[in-house]
């Protein structure tokens, strides 16, 4: 199994995580998203999509980080990611999409980089477009999070799942462009539990090998 990563990729970051988590065996290959590795002829042969990340196993790619952590949860079941009820599963991928879907696209490289060329934005407005998005959505993921939360440590009851897998990679995005997290007390919280892991310190991005 190789994943295809980027260091300071939040969607790489969830992947690394939940193969932590699960204890899974993976090789790292490190893809340079800024001088635009991602777009070379020889990572689009084997992910059309030309994303970070992406997991080679068995001969088979598969592109975006939600497909293959559920990938990873159907073939590496223990540790569960997903609660056992359906309506508990429900909660935490409606909570993990809220990151991955409404958070992350209108955050993640290449729209700064239009926002920036050809759109003209300078580095201030750039900033405080991504600012924006990351108070809008955290702003409802603060609420669930209190509503739902077992212990104030992890987004759903007692346990990790993957609205935890999640939110601590746009979290340290948030703090990376200098986001004010302050009115997030529950989140704030919660990332604060889940980056004393293991799993979870082992995947952050200053602790890949492409970071240096």
């Amino acid at each position: 199994m190789k994943l295809y990563t980027y260091f300071r990729s939040s969607a790489a970051y969830r992947v690394r995580i939940a193969l932590n988590l699960k204890g899974i065996d993976c090789e790292s290959a490190p893809v340079n998203l800024r001088p635009g590795a991602h777009r070379q002829p020889d990572y689009l042969a084997r992910n059309p999509q030309g994303l970070i990340p992406a997991l080679e196993d068995g001969g088979a790619v598969i592109g975006q980080s939600l497909a293959i952590i559920e990938y990873l949860e159907e073939t590496h079941p223990q540790p569960p990611l997903l609660p056992r009820a359906t309506l508990d599963r429900a909660r935490v991928r409606s909570m993990a999409l809220a990151v991955a879907c409404d958070i992350h696209p209108l955050n993640n490289l290449r729209v700064l980089n239009y926002l920036r060329s050809p759109l003209g934005h300078d580095e201030a407005a750039v900033d405080t477009w991504y600012r924006h998005w990351i108070a809008e959505g955290f702003r409802s993921l603060e609420e669930e999070a209190e509503r739902v939360s077992g212990d104030g440590r992890h987004m759903f009851g007692m346990e990790v799942t993957l609205a935890d897998v999640c939110l601590v990679p746009q979290m340290a995005n948030a703090r990376r462009f200098k986001c004010n997290v302050e009115p997030f007390p529950v989140l704030r919280a919660i990332c604060a539990h889940l980056e004393t892991l293991s799993p979870f310190a082992r995947a952050a991005p200053d602790a890949q090998p492409d970071a240096s």
